[in-house]
């Protein structure tokens, strides 16, 4: 499930990118696949061992193209280990809401992007995050939770602020949002509750399915109650 656009990203073979926050590695794994040199970066090691494997059983079972490369690094969001402008592209799906110190870690990601290189930035939507934190402290009272909740406006001013320039804006995943409505009304960790099991299926025949029906629902629901949103951004040459 990508939340990120990569023909807005710009993404090419053989571009230079980041997957900042990479998680389980679902955008550093479709970036490998197009052709990118892939660095999968997160705080996690036990997160970044599983990326590695699955980059390695992708080699051999041969669905990258050749000369693309794919990498692992472990490491902190407030002090990147990388060069000045290292990166064509940048990802950072789903982060910025865990960092306290985000003004710092939106100025590493502008450092290492490349002048007139690009970056997206995802964090819960506004008003979909907002429901989920009035039904339940259980969702974000959590070690390595969700600690603010942006609106559009903080976010675009925080990363303009920081020598970026907005470029377009979406809303992502509006079929999810319900689903976590009903996890924070059911509790976060009752995954037996009957209506959560039942939405958790729906989800799951939507992803490995994609039937036409609920692609029509999503591009329906995305603009209004839309969970994730993303920000493309360019950093200027000058």
């Amino acid at each position: 499930m990508l939340t990120v656009d990569f023909d807005r990203l710009g993404l090419k073979p053989g571009d230079r990118v980041l997957d900042m926050g990479c998680g389980g590695g679902r955008h550093a794994f479709e970036m490998y696949r197009r052709g990118a040199d892939v660095i999968a970066f997160d705080m996690d090691a036990d997160e970044l061992a599983g990326v590695r494997e699955v980059f390695l059983g992708m080699k051999d079972a041969g669905e990258v193209p050749e000369g693309a490369e794919a990498d692992v690094k472990e490491g902190d969001a407030l002090a990147l280990p990388f060069a000045d402008g290292e990166f064509d592209r940048i990802i950072a799906a789903e982060v910025l809401e865990h960092v306290p110190a985000d003004i710092q870690a939106i100025q590493e990601l502008v450092r290492v992007l490349r002048p007139g290189g690009t970056l997206a930035v995802s964090v819960p939507r506004w008003f979909p995050e907002v429901v989920n934190w009035k039904l339940s402290d259980d969702y974000h009272n959590v070690e390595g939770g969700h600690i603010r909740i942006y609106t559009d406006k903080e976010l675009s001013d925080k990363l303009v602020k920081a020598g970026l320039e907005l470029e377009g804006k979406a809303y992502t995943h509006g079929l999810h949002a319900p689903y976590w409505w009903i996890k924070c009304a059911v509790g976060v960790t009752n995954d037996d509750h009957p209506l959560a099991k039942a939405y958790h299926r729906l989800l799951v025949w939507e992803i490995m399915k994609q039937p036409k029906a609920l692609q029509l629902a999503g591009k329906v629901l995305d603009p209004l109650i839309g969970k994730s949103m993303v920000l493309y951004l360019r950093k200027p040459h000058v």
